[in-house]
Order: C-alpha cells, then structure tokens, then sequence
C-alpha cells in the first residue's frame, strides 16, 4: 500500500577499493585531529583562572541592605508568587521596638530560604520585587555533597556590611533615572505628578 505520492531514487554506486579499505577517511579524520593540536586551548584552568562574565549574569542571590544596614525585604511574597520553579520560601515576622537599624519597615522576612536545585536562575524574582531587596549577582552557587545544603538561608542570602555587593548594573536605566528625581527618597510614596518623557 502506497502511503505518499513521493518516490526516492535509491543509489546502488559501487565503492571503490580506497572506500572498501576505509584509508582516505581515517587520513581525513586524522588530519582534522591534527589541527586541533595547534589552536588555542578554549579550557580554563579553574579556580586559578577565571572566565569573565557578562555585567547582567545571574548568579547567587543576595538580599540587599539599605544604607543604614537595615534589611529591604519585608516579606510580600511577590518574589516567590513570581518564581516559576517555587525555589523560594518565607516566612514573616513583625519587627520590635528597638529592631528599626535591623529592619527597615515594621514586616520583614523571618526566615527566607531559596532552594538552589530548584532554582533556575531567570530574575523573576529581582523583577517581581517592591523594594528591591533581592538581586541575583555574579557569584557562583557553590558546589556541594548533600541536597540540604543548597537550601540557602538569610545568613547566606543577606549580604555583609563590609562586602557590600554592586547591583547597579543590573538595575534598569528608568529605576535609576527615578532615584536621581531631586526630593525623593528611595522606596517612600511618590505623591507629586510625573511628566512624560522627562524621567
């Protein structure tokens, strides 16, 4: 029974001798081999060299501090609402008195945990997030034995005082022509009128 209307014409060409004893292949696929042996090796030598990466690369996550040292998150949620593989997980507390040079507003992030196996790295979560508090930076996870040990914390999410990380690169041009608005302070409500075309 004829399935299609096509036809194919099939070739019986006999092989030569040279073609029968497979020897202009083997000198093809040598030479070809041999020439790689005088370019430029792509390998690097990890972790004494490294490779550049690109300004916008998504790496290891960092909760971000303010100014003062405060924490930024206070636990809206969108980031994990935004994360399509549901790597990120919290918890909300209530600040107390006294705690206001350790969070920023009266909600923050009790625990706030991101799964990194889970986690594929798209900055939905940067994105998604109000107060920007969380940036994906240009660190990589490290490597571990044991799954549990890929569930980051605040202790390694919340970035140090001293080793303060620069996330300016990755802040679009329009967030940042918005915190140069003389009179504004960052993440306060904006109650004047925006002109179109001059911010």
């Amino acid at each position: 029974m004829q399935l299609t209307n096509r036809s194919k014409q099939v070739s019986f060409k006999e092989m030569t001798v040279a073609e029968k004893i497979y020897f202009p292949a083997i000198v093809k696929g040598m030479a070809v081999t041999f020439s790689h042996l005088f370019k430029k090796r792509p390998t690097i030598m990890y972790p004494e060299q490294k490779r550049e990466y690109a300004a916008v690369y998504r790496g290891q996550h960092v909760l971000k501090r303010d100014d003062n040292g405060a924490e930024r998150c206070t636990s809206c949620g969108m980031c994990a609402v935004a994360c399509p593989a549901e790597a990120i997980t919290m918890e909300s507390g209530e600040r107390k008195k006294g705690e206001e040079h350790l969070y920023r507003e009266e909600k923050y992030a009790k625990t706030y945990e991101i799964n990194m196996l889970r986690c594929i790295f798209c900055g939905l979560c940067e994105e998604a997030c109000p107060k920007e508090a969380i940036f994906l930076t240009d660190r990589i996870v490290d490597a571990e034995y044991e799954r549990d040990t890929f569930i980051y914390g605040k202790d390694k999410l919340v970035e140090k005082m001293d080793k303060r990380i620069d996330v300016t690169k990755r802040q679009t041009p329009e967030v940042l022509a918005f915190k140069k608005i003389p009179g504004l302070k960052h993440n306060e409500l904006y109650t004047g009128k925006l002109e179109k075309g001059k911010h």
